[in-house]
Protein backbone atom coordinates (compact mmCIF):
# COMPACT_ATOMS: atom_id res chain seq x y z
CA UNK A 1 0.00 0.00 0.00
CA UNK A 2 1.03 3.48 -0.77
CA UNK A 3 1.20 6.08 2.26
CA UNK A 4 -2.41 7.61 0.76
CA UNK A 5 -3.97 3.82 1.60
CA UNK A 6 -2.16 3.69 4.66
CA UNK A 7 -3.61 6.49 6.40
CA UNK A 8 -6.73 7.57 6.17
CA UNK A 9 -8.75 11.16 7.64
CA UNK A 10 -9.44 10.94 11.18
CA UNK A 11 -11.59 13.42 13.12
CA UNK A 12 -9.74 17.04 13.57
CA UNK A 13 -8.93 17.58 17.01
CA UNK A 14 -8.98 20.58 19.21
CA UNK A 15 -7.14 21.72 21.76
CA UNK A 16 -5.98 25.41 23.79
CA UNK A 17 -2.77 26.40 22.25
CA UNK A 18 -2.90 29.58 24.53
CA UNK A 19 -4.38 33.06 25.43
CA UNK A 20 -4.48 36.56 23.93
CA UNK A 21 -3.41 39.27 26.13
CA UNK A 22 -7.15 39.84 26.59
CA UNK A 23 -7.44 36.58 27.85
CA UNK A 24 -9.31 35.33 24.01
CA UNK A 25 -8.19 31.69 23.80
CA UNK A 26 -6.60 30.56 20.98
CA UNK A 27 -7.00 26.59 19.44
CA UNK A 28 -5.26 24.37 17.35
CA UNK A 29 -7.08 22.06 15.11
CA UNK A 30 -5.18 18.71 14.52
CA UNK A 31 -5.78 17.03 10.99
CA UNK A 32 -4.75 14.09 9.02
CA UNK A 33 -5.44 12.30 5.76
CA UNK A 34 -3.26 10.76 3.37
CA UNK A 35 -0.59 10.56 4.69
CA UNK A 36 -0.75 14.43 5.68
CA UNK A 37 -0.41 16.27 8.78
CA UNK A 38 -1.87 19.77 9.59
CA UNK A 39 -2.31 22.12 12.37
CA UNK A 40 -3.97 25.45 12.38
CA UNK A 41 -4.54 27.84 14.69
CA UNK A 42 -7.82 30.07 15.19
CA UNK A 43 -5.64 33.16 15.62
CA UNK A 44 -4.86 34.31 11.72
CA UNK A 45 -5.67 31.29 10.39
CA UNK A 46 -2.06 30.65 11.02
CA UNK A 47 -0.79 27.13 9.63
CA UNK A 48 1.54 26.26 12.57
CA UNK A 49 2.64 22.91 11.38
CA UNK A 50 2.37 20.59 8.10
CA UNK A 51 4.02 17.53 8.29
CA UNK A 52 4.67 15.01 5.24
CA UNK A 53 6.76 12.09 5.02
CA UNK A 54 10.38 12.14 2.85
CA UNK A 55 11.65 9.34 0.57
CA UNK A 56 11.95 7.23 3.48
CA UNK A 57 8.70 7.68 5.05
CA UNK A 58 10.13 9.97 8.17
CA UNK A 59 8.08 12.52 8.96
CA UNK A 60 9.05 16.00 8.99
CA UNK A 61 7.35 19.51 9.78
CA UNK A 62 8.11 21.50 6.00
CA UNK A 63 6.49 25.01 7.23
CA UNK A 64 8.30 27.85 9.77
CA UNK A 65 6.54 29.04 12.68
CA UNK A 66 6.68 29.00 16.33
CA UNK A 67 5.36 27.45 19.11
CA UNK A 68 3.91 29.44 21.21
CA UNK A 69 0.81 32.30 20.42
CA UNK A 70 2.94 35.18 22.24
CA UNK A 71 5.45 34.51 19.21
CA UNK A 72 3.21 34.88 16.36
CA UNK A 73 1.36 38.07 18.22
CA UNK A 74 4.65 39.84 18.50
CA UNK A 75 6.83 39.32 15.62
CA UNK A 76 5.87 37.44 12.95
CA UNK A 77 6.45 37.52 9.27
CA UNK A 78 3.24 36.12 8.26
CA UNK A 79 4.53 32.81 9.07
CA UNK A 80 1.42 30.28 7.21
CA UNK A 81 -1.21 33.08 8.03
CA UNK A 82 -3.92 33.93 5.60
CA UNK A 83 -3.69 37.10 4.00
CA UNK A 84 -6.28 40.07 3.37
CA UNK A 85 -8.03 42.01 2.52
CA UNK A 86 -5.14 42.40 -0.33
CA UNK A 87 -2.82 39.86 -0.47
CA UNK A 88 0.78 41.49 -1.05
CA UNK A 89 1.37 45.51 -1.94
CA UNK A 90 -0.71 48.75 -2.52
CA UNK A 91 1.39 51.51 -4.11
CA UNK A 92 1.35 54.31 -1.05
CA UNK A 93 -1.33 52.75 0.96
CA UNK A 94 -4.43 54.02 -1.56
CA UNK A 95 -6.46 53.34 -4.54
CA UNK A 96 -9.35 55.02 -6.64
CA UNK A 97 -12.93 53.35 -7.21
CA UNK A 98 -15.84 54.44 -8.85
CA UNK A 99 -14.11 57.94 -8.38
CA UNK A 100 -13.87 57.96 -4.60
CA UNK A 101 -10.00 57.08 -3.28
CA UNK A 102 -9.48 55.21 0.11
CA UNK A 103 -6.85 55.61 2.01
CA UNK A 104 -5.09 52.37 3.79
CA UNK A 105 -3.43 51.20 6.57
CA UNK A 106 0.28 52.40 5.82
CA UNK A 107 2.61 49.44 7.45
CA UNK A 108 5.88 48.84 4.84
CA UNK A 109 7.78 51.97 4.51
CA UNK A 110 4.75 54.55 2.14
CA UNK A 111 3.01 51.32 1.37
CA UNK A 112 0.39 48.84 2.94
CA UNK A 113 1.19 45.48 2.78
CA UNK A 114 -0.99 42.27 3.13
CA UNK A 115 -3.83 43.89 4.07
CA UNK A 116 -2.44 46.65 6.50
CA UNK A 117 -1.29 46.43 10.30
CA UNK A 118 -4.51 44.95 11.70
CA UNK A 119 -5.02 42.13 8.52
CA UNK A 120 -6.23 39.22 8.59
CA UNK A 121 -3.12 37.51 9.93
CA UNK A 122 -4.04 39.02 13.26
CA UNK A 123 -8.16 37.88 13.79
CA UNK A 124 -9.40 34.91 15.15
CA UNK A 125 -11.33 33.53 12.94
CA UNK A 126 -14.68 31.49 13.76
CA UNK A 127 -13.09 27.52 12.90
CA UNK A 128 -15.71 25.01 12.02
CA UNK A 129 -14.48 21.38 11.50
CA UNK A 130 -16.24 18.82 8.77
CA UNK A 131 -15.44 15.47 7.68
CA UNK A 132 -17.30 14.07 4.53
CA UNK A 133 -16.70 11.55 1.61
CA UNK A 134 -12.71 10.95 2.69
CA UNK A 135 -12.08 14.21 3.54
CA UNK A 136 -11.23 16.36 6.21
CA UNK A 137 -11.04 19.68 7.07
CA UNK A 138 -11.88 23.14 8.77
CA UNK A 139 -14.66 26.18 7.96
CA UNK A 140 -12.75 29.11 8.51
CA UNK A 141 -15.38 32.69 8.49
CA UNK A 142 -14.68 36.19 9.56
CA UNK A 143 -16.29 39.62 8.68
CA UNK A 144 -14.18 42.26 8.14
CA UNK A 145 -16.35 45.83 8.73
CA UNK A 146 -16.77 48.89 6.23
CA UNK A 147 -13.69 50.58 6.63
CA UNK A 148 -11.24 48.03 8.42
CA UNK A 149 -7.87 49.06 7.60
CA UNK A 150 -9.40 51.91 4.94
CA UNK A 151 -11.20 49.49 2.80
CA UNK A 152 -14.79 50.01 2.05
CA UNK A 153 -17.53 47.64 2.37
CA UNK A 154 -18.44 45.03 5.07
CA UNK A 155 -16.56 41.69 3.71
CA UNK A 156 -17.80 38.14 4.90
CA UNK A 157 -14.94 36.00 4.41
CA UNK A 158 -14.76 32.25 4.31
CA UNK A 159 -11.84 30.15 4.05
CA UNK A 160 -11.82 26.07 3.44
CA UNK A 161 -8.67 23.78 4.53
CA UNK A 162 -9.53 20.72 3.12
CA UNK A 163 -6.55 17.48 3.86
CA UNK A 164 -8.12 15.00 0.40
CA UNK A 165 -7.50 11.08 0.70
CA UNK A 166 -4.49 11.92 -1.41
CA UNK A 167 -2.60 14.23 1.32
CA UNK A 168 -3.09 17.36 -0.69
CA UNK A 169 -3.79 20.67 1.13
CA UNK A 170 -6.59 22.65 -0.43
CA UNK A 171 -7.65 25.79 0.74
CA UNK A 172 -10.46 27.38 -1.09
CA UNK A 173 -11.68 31.53 -0.70
CA UNK A 174 -14.78 32.76 -0.94
CA UNK A 175 -16.32 36.54 -0.27
CA UNK A 176 -18.82 38.42 -0.68
CA UNK A 177 -19.54 42.05 0.09
CA UNK A 178 -22.10 45.09 0.50
CA UNK A 179 -19.98 47.96 -0.59
CA UNK A 180 -17.50 47.96 -3.73
CA UNK A 181 -14.43 47.05 -2.66
CA UNK A 182 -10.79 45.13 -3.69
CA UNK A 183 -9.86 41.81 -2.56
CA UNK A 184 -6.99 39.48 -2.91
CA UNK A 185 -7.07 36.77 -0.14
CA UNK A 186 -3.52 33.78 -0.25
CA UNK A 187 -2.00 32.21 2.12
CA UNK A 188 1.84 32.81 3.81
CA UNK A 189 3.28 29.35 4.26
CA UNK A 190 7.25 29.75 4.51
CA UNK A 191 8.16 26.44 2.62
CA UNK A 192 11.32 24.35 3.78
CA UNK A 193 11.05 21.00 2.37
CA UNK A 194 13.87 19.20 3.62
CA UNK A 195 12.19 20.33 7.20
CA UNK A 196 11.51 23.30 9.33
CA UNK A 197 14.94 24.70 10.86
CA UNK A 198 17.50 22.66 8.74
CA UNK A 199 19.03 25.31 7.16
CA UNK A 200 19.13 26.91 3.53
CA UNK A 201 16.78 26.17 0.77
CA UNK A 202 19.31 27.09 -1.49
CA UNK A 203 19.56 23.53 -3.41
CA UNK A 204 15.54 23.71 -3.57
CA UNK A 205 14.97 23.40 -7.22
CA UNK A 206 11.70 25.64 -8.03
CA UNK A 207 9.54 25.51 -11.52
CA UNK A 208 7.46 28.19 -12.32
CA UNK A 209 5.02 28.17 -15.42
CA UNK A 210 5.63 31.58 -16.19
CA UNK A 211 7.39 33.56 -18.98
CA UNK A 212 6.85 37.08 -17.63
CA UNK A 213 7.34 38.70 -14.12
CA UNK A 214 6.23 42.46 -12.99
CA UNK A 215 9.33 44.74 -12.17
CA UNK A 216 9.08 46.38 -8.85
CA UNK A 217 10.64 50.10 -8.12
CA UNK A 218 12.54 50.29 -4.98
CA UNK A 219 9.41 49.74 -2.84
CA UNK A 220 8.53 46.59 -4.35
CA UNK A 221 5.38 48.02 -6.21
CA UNK A 222 5.09 46.78 -10.00
CA UNK A 223 6.06 49.56 -11.96
CA UNK A 224 3.83 48.75 -14.85
CA UNK A 225 3.58 46.48 -17.91
CA UNK A 226 5.29 42.23 -16.94
CA UNK A 227 8.60 41.95 -18.79
CA UNK A 228 9.74 38.23 -20.37
CA UNK A 229 11.96 36.43 -17.62
CA UNK A 230 13.86 35.01 -20.59
CA UNK A 231 17.51 36.12 -20.04
CA UNK A 232 17.01 36.99 -15.78
CA UNK A 233 17.67 35.15 -13.16
CA UNK A 234 13.68 35.44 -13.19
CA UNK A 235 13.72 32.71 -15.72
CA UNK A 236 12.34 29.49 -13.64
CA UNK A 237 10.58 27.70 -16.87
CA UNK A 238 12.50 24.84 -16.74
CA UNK A 239 13.66 24.68 -13.01
CA UNK A 240 16.71 25.29 -11.16
CA UNK A 241 18.05 25.62 -7.90
CA UNK A 242 17.02 28.81 -5.97
CA UNK A 243 20.33 29.79 -5.50
CA UNK A 244 21.53 29.16 -8.66
CA UNK A 245 21.16 33.35 -9.42
CA UNK A 246 19.91 34.46 -6.26
CA UNK A 247 23.10 36.62 -6.40
CA UNK A 248 23.32 37.86 -9.99
CA UNK A 249 23.87 41.78 -10.02
CA UNK A 250 20.12 42.66 -11.44
CA UNK A 251 18.79 45.31 -9.70
CA UNK A 252 15.45 44.05 -9.63
CA UNK A 253 17.02 41.36 -7.13
CA UNK A 254 19.11 44.17 -5.25
CA UNK A 255 15.83 46.07 -4.48
CA UNK A 256 14.28 42.86 -2.74
CA UNK A 257 17.63 41.07 -1.52
CA UNK A 258 16.75 38.37 -3.47
CA UNK A 259 14.01 37.34 -5.01
CA UNK A 260 9.98 39.06 -3.86
CA UNK A 261 8.43 39.24 -6.88
CA UNK A 262 5.57 38.01 -8.78
CA UNK A 263 5.30 35.76 -11.83
CA UNK A 264 2.34 35.99 -14.63
CA UNK A 265 1.21 32.64 -15.06
CA UNK A 266 1.09 31.60 -18.41
CA UNK A 267 -2.40 30.22 -17.68
CA UNK A 268 -3.60 33.71 -16.21
CA UNK A 269 -7.23 33.27 -14.44
CA UNK A 270 -8.77 29.63 -14.44
CA UNK A 271 -11.99 28.18 -13.34
CA UNK A 272 -10.42 25.22 -11.73
CA UNK A 273 -7.08 24.57 -10.25
CA UNK A 274 -3.94 24.43 -13.06
CA UNK A 275 -0.27 23.87 -12.26
CA UNK A 276 1.93 27.12 -11.65
CA UNK A 277 5.24 26.00 -9.76
CA UNK A 278 6.87 22.83 -8.79
CA UNK A 279 9.77 23.13 -5.44
CA UNK A 280 11.60 20.02 -4.80
CA UNK A 281 14.52 19.09 -2.75
CA UNK A 282 16.80 16.47 -3.89
CA UNK A 283 17.97 15.93 -0.25
CA UNK A 284 14.67 14.45 1.33
CA UNK A 285 12.89 13.42 -1.93
CA UNK A 286 10.37 15.53 -0.77
CA UNK A 287 7.76 17.54 -3.69
CA UNK A 288 5.44 20.15 -3.40
CA UNK A 289 3.30 21.03 -7.03
CA UNK A 290 1.28 24.22 -6.29
CA UNK A 291 -1.74 24.47 -8.61
CA UNK A 292 -4.35 27.28 -8.42
CA UNK A 293 -6.67 29.66 -10.57
CA UNK A 294 -4.90 33.03 -9.90
CA UNK A 295 -2.92 34.43 -12.39
CA UNK A 296 0.00 35.26 -10.13
CA UNK A 297 2.65 33.77 -8.00
CA UNK A 298 4.55 35.53 -6.02
CA UNK A 299 8.07 34.10 -5.19
CA UNK A 300 9.61 35.51 -1.77
CA UNK A 301 13.65 34.09 -1.02
CA UNK A 302 13.15 34.54 2.53
CA UNK A 303 15.55 37.73 2.29
CA UNK A 304 14.44 38.98 5.31
CA UNK A 305 14.67 36.08 8.01
CA UNK A 306 17.47 37.69 9.70
CA UNK A 307 18.06 35.12 12.52
CA UNK A 308 16.31 37.18 15.46
CA UNK A 309 13.02 34.19 14.95
CA UNK A 310 13.62 30.72 16.30
CA UNK A 311 11.20 28.44 15.80
CA UNK A 312 9.52 25.26 17.49
CA UNK A 313 12.62 22.86 16.46
CA UNK A 314 14.85 25.26 18.67
CA UNK A 315 16.64 26.81 15.73
CA UNK A 316 16.85 30.20 14.40
CA UNK A 317 15.96 31.04 11.52
CA UNK A 318 18.24 33.17 9.13
CA UNK A 319 18.09 34.49 5.43
CA UNK A 320 16.64 32.07 2.70
CA UNK A 321 15.89 29.33 4.73
CA UNK A 322 12.79 29.34 3.62
CA UNK A 323 10.61 30.33 0.58
CA UNK A 324 7.10 31.35 0.10
CA UNK A 325 4.83 30.44 -3.19
CA UNK A 326 1.38 33.03 -2.58
CA UNK A 327 -0.78 32.35 -4.98
CA UNK A 328 -2.86 35.77 -6.15
CA UNK A 329 -3.42 38.44 -7.96
CA UNK A 330 -1.02 41.29 -9.01
CA UNK A 331 0.84 43.04 -6.54
CA UNK A 332 -1.24 47.27 -6.81
CA UNK A 333 -3.89 45.97 -9.00
CA UNK A 334 -6.77 48.60 -8.12
CA UNK A 335 -3.68 51.27 -8.78
CA UNK A 336 -2.85 49.11 -12.49
CA UNK A 337 -5.95 49.27 -15.21
CA UNK A 338 -3.99 46.72 -17.37
CA UNK A 339 -3.49 44.12 -14.64
CA UNK A 340 -6.75 41.26 -13.78
CA UNK A 341 -9.46 43.38 -11.82
CA UNK A 342 -9.15 42.66 -7.78
CA UNK A 343 -12.49 44.73 -7.74
CA UNK A 344 -15.47 42.80 -5.58
CA UNK A 345 -18.76 44.23 -5.73
CA UNK A 346 -22.45 43.56 -3.83
CA UNK A 347 -24.07 40.79 -5.54
CA UNK A 348 -20.85 38.98 -6.81
CA UNK A 349 -18.77 35.95 -4.79
CA UNK A 350 -15.25 36.38 -4.54
CA UNK A 351 -13.22 32.40 -5.24
CA UNK A 352 -10.08 31.35 -5.65
CA UNK A 353 -8.99 28.05 -5.31
CA UNK A 354 -5.25 26.77 -4.40
CA UNK A 355 -3.88 23.25 -4.39
CA UNK A 356 -1.19 21.96 -2.32
CA UNK A 357 0.11 18.51 -3.26
CA UNK A 358 3.25 16.57 -2.11
CA UNK A 359 5.13 13.46 -3.30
Amino acid sequence: MNRHEQESGASPVKEVFGKLADGTEIHRWSLENGGTRLKVLSYGGIVQSLEVPDAEGRYANVSLGFGTVEEYVADSPYFGALIGRYGNRLGEGRFTLDGTTYELSVNDGANSLHGGAGGFDKVVWEVEPFERDSEVGLYLTHTSADGDMGYPGTLDVKVTYTLTARGEWRVDYAATTDRATVVNLTNHVYWNLAGEGSGSVGDHRLTIAAGRYTPVDPGLIPTGEPAAVEGTPFDFRTGKPIAEDLRAADPQLLYAKGFDHNWVLDKGVTAEPEWAATLADPASGRTLTVSTTEPGLQFYSGNFLDGTLVGPSGRIYRQGDALCLETQHFPDSPNKPSYPSTVLRPGETYRSTTVHAFS
